[in-house]
């Protein structure tokens, strides 16, 4: 007696972790609330910076695993209503903090801009191992720092030297150590579920 095997079906090229769920729009909503979501309670973990306006917190990891886990379109949807939600009062930004006057708000317009950089180096396998998500989490927070430290600068008055030492220098070990995690964390998860690509 012989039983009928379903064959797996491969995932396209392209595909990010987010694929691995079966398909629909209530899915791509659920993923979207969902990563939204959890960047806002990544948030919270914060902890303040002396002589920094901008706390050490799990927003910026959050924000480039959801670009990461969803792909371009979905994390920049995802990162959109986060900022949006935040801009029109929930307190889920850094410190239970919302609005858009204040100086550390253009770390979350690069988060915006970063998630979707990671999301499309994604399509292309960059969460796929080690070297290649060490490189993608970089360039996210190159582009995250690219856009939050001039706008602090112009924010609060600084000199761009004065938002650099404030805005980008005190957070290198923790972004460093966020990387590790990612590096960890993306290329094993596609190798437990056997679509190493």
């Amino acid at each position: 007696m012989t039983t009928a095997v379903t064959p797996v079906r491969p995932l396209r090229a392209g595909a990010v972790l987010a694929d691995l769920l079966p398909a629909g729009r209530t899915r791509d909503i659920a993923l979207v609330v969902g990563g939204a979501a959890l960047t806002g309670i990544a948030a919270q973990i914060a902890v303040p910076v002396p002589g920094s306006p901008v706390p050490v917190s799990g927003q910026t990891f959050a924000a480039l695993l959801v670009g990461t886990a969803l792909g371009a379109r979905r994390g920049f949807l995802s990162l959109a209503l986060y900022t949006l939600a935040g801009m029109a009062g929930m307190p889920w930004f850094a410190q239970a903090s919302s609005g858009w006057a204040m100086p550390s708000f253009g770390y979350i317009l690069g988060m915006l801009l970063a998630g979707t950089v990671v999301g499309a180096l994604a399509r292309r396998g960059a969460d796929r191992s080690v070297l290649r998500t060490a490189g993608a989490m970089a360039l996210g927070s190159l582009v995250i720092y690219a856009v939050g430290v001039p706008y602090l600068a112009f924010a609060t008055g600084m000199t761009l030297s004065q938002a650099i030492a404030a805005g980008l220098t005190p957070f290198l070990i923790g972004d460093a150590l966020k990387a590790a995690l990612a590096m960890g964390l993306l290329p094993t998860t596609w190798k437990l579920v056997g679509r190493k690509g």
